[in-house]
């Protein structure tokens, strides 16, 4: 038995965590209910996690329909594929984005850098054919006809991104979703109340938000008129953000300046280091990387809207504090902004339409500010209201 199976390998060995983790997001943040259409989908080796939840969801007396296909079919059809392959989006999909309600993804990966040899025009064609499934399935969710939850089941793959042994990191990621208490929903039930304190004042006529840190960042965003969200383990587990799209219409075009990202930019198990991108009116004018710079020029040029921003977000879960090359986490740092160049979400009022959506995440935790119409709300990655969320042990 190797390392893998200390998670569980079938039902009667199941780590009791899985089984929490399931309820959680079948009860809290999908809200199953009797009838509905819940698509589970992911890699096979999150086995025990899909056995968790699909037991879950059929005691609730939904309907399942399981897609579970192993990562290395997405790198045949990126190796292999000719060009109409490439730009297939099939029938199903379509017709399934506009009936399904629920839809839970897990992230389960054996292998993290297994696309990391293809060629990135390829993997751009790839994530461009996907953006009327995207541009659907967020105007769905917007709506509140469809609701959706990404979680991650911890594998050896992911462990060794995070440079942390496979138990050490189980207990990262359940800690990081409050698993180890005996009532997490109580608790993320908690941390809504909390953020929503930092959304009602963003949300309160403030129209401009600037970001600098001590490595040269100085970014300006204009929100008048958009929406922020208060992410409390709804779409993402673990969650801990507050989020909004800057608004591409303004007179400023939106968004102005420059970040230098802190962490690694990972997309697609794709890694990319020294990220640099300059903003002009909304758009990336300029960017740069010390590693992997052409896959991501490569992906910002897949279609009209990857060079718009999408989201700008706070991280606001302070029991996530290093960086482990998932953005599922890493963007929830607390302490630190993301930006997403790509697809935006059209309840915040941005409507940036792209098969792009690409978190980059900035740390605010050494000489970091956020400064709101000219109001300091965060210093060295500590918000300046000792109501809104502090650090676990203060």
């Amino acid at each position: 038995m190797d390392d893998q199976n200390c998670i569980g390998d079938n039902l009667h060995m199941r780590d009791p965590r899985l089984d929490k983790l399931a309820a959680v997001i079948v009860d809290y943040s999908t809200n199953v209910q009797p009838g509905q259409y819940v698509l589970l989908k992911g890699e096979p080796i999150g086995m025990p996690l899909f056995e968790a939840l699909y037991e879950r969801i059929i005691k609730k007396g939904a309907y399942v329909r399981f897609d579970c296909q192993p990562d290395s079919f997405r790198q045949t059809l990126l190796t292999h594929g000719n060009e109409d392959q490439l730009a297939h989006l099939p029938d199903l999909l379509m017709q399934e984005v506009e009936m399904m309600d629920v839809s839970i993804g897990l992230w389960a990966e054996t292998n993290t850098k297994s696309l990391t040899g293809i060629d990135p025009s390829r993997q751009g064609k790839a994530s461009a054919a996907r953006r009327p499934y995207m541009k659907i399935f967020m105007e769905r969710a917007a709506k509140g006809e469809l609701k959706w939850c990404g979680t991650l089941f911890p594998t050896s793959a992911s462990a060794q991104d995070a440079e942390m042994s496979l138990s050490e990191y189980e207990d990262f990621v359940f800690r990081a979703g409050y698993l180890h208490l005996d009532d997490p929903v109580a608790k993320w039930k908690e941390i809504e109340v909390c953020q929503q304190k930092v959304a009602d004042y963003l949300n309160d006529g403030k129209k401009e938000v600037r970001f600098q840190t001590a490595n040269g960042t100085d970014l300006t965003v204009n929100v008048e008129g958009m929406q922020w969200i208060n992410c409390a383990g709804r779409e993402n587990f673990p969650d801990g953000e507050v989020f909004t799209g800057p608004n591409l219409n303004a007179a400023c075009g939106g968004v102005n300046g420059i970040v230098r990202y802190s962490f690694p930019a990972v997309h697609k198990g794709r890694e990319v280091d020294g990220v640099e991108l300059v903003f002009e009116r909304g758009r990336v004018v300029r960017a740069k990387a010390s590693k992997n710079e052409d896959y991501l020029i490569k992906m910002l040029d897949q279609d009209e809207g990857a060079r718009s921003v999408g989201e700008i977000a706070i991280g606001t879960n302070y029991c996530i504090q290093r960086c482990t090359r998932n953005t599922l986490f890493d963007e929830k740092i607390g302490g630190t902004f993301h930006l997403a160049v790509g697809a935006g979400y059209p309840e915040t009022g941005n409507t940036n339409d792209s098969g792009l959506h690409w978190d980059m995440v900035c740390d605010l935790r050494t000489g970091g500010t956020i400064e709101v119409d000219g109001e300091l709300i965060m210093q060295d990655g500590r918000f300046c209201h000792a109501e809104w969320p502090q650090p676990e042990n203060d």
